[in-house]
């Protein structure tokens, strides 16, 4: 299963999903089976590290955001994943038009998920990373217990 985390910029909120769900991913022995990647809808941050603060944020978790840069979402990853789960509404709607449609329900927003739906807290308005991490983690712990290792598939 692949699954591509997005946000506006690909500097703190899908790059720090990334990594949460890397890790737990590594921990739960599914790293044959489980794929995971983030990108920006926009250009704006494409090609810069993860955010200092982010950054600081998941090294206090004991991650590494080393050699993660900002990339781009585009048209030709829909058929490359299994799922885009978006941090916000706006990730959603941005997604729908890079993608031009979502035929196959790939696109999820994260939060939802976890069944308290809203979006990921946004460091950049609200300034707390730990907030942003705290979201994250809730996400990418539902997307593993939703996983079914013999579909290779959430149970959605």
């Amino acid at each position: 299963m692949k699954i591509m985390f997005v946000c506006h910029g690909n500097i703190c909120r899908s790059p720090m999903a990334e990594i949460i769900m890397r890790d737990m991913v590594k921990r739960a022995a599914l790293s044959e089976k489980i794929t995971v990647a983030s990108s920006a809808t926009s250009t704006e941050e494409i090609g810069n590290p993860v955010y200092p603060p982010a950054q600081r944020e998941l090294i206090s978790h004991g991650l590494s955001p080393k050699g993660k840069y900002a990339v781009q979402l585009t048209r030709a990853d829909y058929e490359k994943y299994d799922y885009f789960v978006g941090m916000d509404s706006a990730n959603i709607r941005n997604m729908h038009r890079i993608f031009g449609s979502d035929p196959d329900g790939k696109i999820l927003k994260l939060l939802d998920l976890t069944g308290k739906g809203g979006d990921v807290a946004d460091p950049w308005y609200v300034g707390s990373f730990d907030r942003t991490y705290a979201d994250c983690e809730a996400g990418c712990r539902a997307i593993l217990s939703l996983y079914d290792s013999d579909a290779d598939s959430l149970k959605l």
